[in-house]
């Protein structure tokens, strides 16, 4: 004869079946490394969508009229910064006035963008710095990533506490996935005699330059192609410093990158900051800036 549930078990059933049918939290994120980070933490109970599709830029982007029809559905956007933002996320949250937005970057103290003046020979600072222009590309450093996943983690248990336990122990194994990828990288560049200088077209990657003792020289900044004799002093500094990759994004035109290199006798490389597979990324992006040093 079976024996009969206890109520302390049926009440657990009741508490799984209840997970097992809860809709996921709609969620919406500026760009696409930020799915992967609140996928981490959020998992089964959230659906992420991205507004920046795969191709288009952030500084440019202007969101699709059907992503503010599908905005009234979710119950928090993440912000992280990025230029479209400063013009969008007023009518981003008009459009769902009881969404939170959630600001992943907050607490991160931004760095300022360098002009590619900055690191030329024979340059000087009248004029040839972006002062007050914050670099945005805070999702591309490791260690700023872990402050982002606290804010992530704030967020999704303000509108659902009841499932805190389980954001929270995601969160603790993400943070040491992020321990280890930021040792794995160190790693990467340890031992080496002397600093690894990179060139970019656009500035992308400045913290992760920071984190890892590297230098990135941008061939661009907020846009801006450079001038004849700017382009000829980059290719000048190239030679010098045996420069041999341009790294590009599929965001941006090339064409300069790509003068560049021919007048180095060098080629351009792809890394795209906005890949979905956040940390593959990263590690490929350290395995072709340690390349190009060779």
């Amino acid at each position: 004869m079976k024996k009969p549930l206890s109520l302390g078990l049926i009440s657990l059933l009741l508490f799984v079946a209840q997970l097992a049918s809860a809709e996921p939290i709609e969620v919406y994120v500026s760009i696409l490394p930020q799915k992967y980070f609140i996928n981490k933490i959020g998992a089964d109970l959230v659906e992420v969508s991205v507004m920046v599709a795969p191709g288009a830029s952030p500084a440019t982007y202007e969101p699709k009229p059907k992503q503010m029809v599908t905005l009234t559905k979710a119950k928090i956007y993440y912000a992280i910064g990025v230029p479209f933002e400063n013009v969008w996320l007023d009518k981003i949250a008009a459009a769902n006035p009881e969404m939170i937005i959630v600001h992943t970057e907050a607490g991160i103290e931004k760095m300022v963008m360098k002009s590619p003046s900055h690191h030329l020979e024979g340059e000087h600072q009248q004029g040839n710095h972006h002062h007050g222009i914050k670099d945005p590309h805070v999702w591309l450093s490791p260690p700023l990533v872990m402050q982002q996943a606290r804010n992530i983690l704030d967020g999704l248990v303000a509108i659902d506490p009841v499932h805190q336990s389980i954001y929270e122990t995601n969160y603790k194994k993400f943070i040491m996935e992020l321990v280890d990828l930021d040792l794995e990288l160190k790693k990467v560049f340890a031992g080496r005699d002397k600093q690894i200088e990179f060139m970019v077209f656009h500035p992308s990657w400045g913290y992760f330059a920071r984190a890892y003792g590297l230098e990135q020289i941008p061939i661009e900044v907020e846009g801006k192609e450079p001038k004849p004799a700017e382009l000829k002093d980059l290719i000048d500094y190239a030679k010098k410093r045996d420069i041999k990759v341009i790294f590009v994004q599929p965001q941006f035109s090339r064409q300069a990158a790509q003068t560049i290199a021919r007048s180095i006798g060098g080629q351009i490389a792809f890394l795209d900051p906005l890949a979905p597979d956040w940390p593959h990324n990263l590690r490929e992006a350290a395995n072709k800036f340690k390349a190009d040093l060779r």
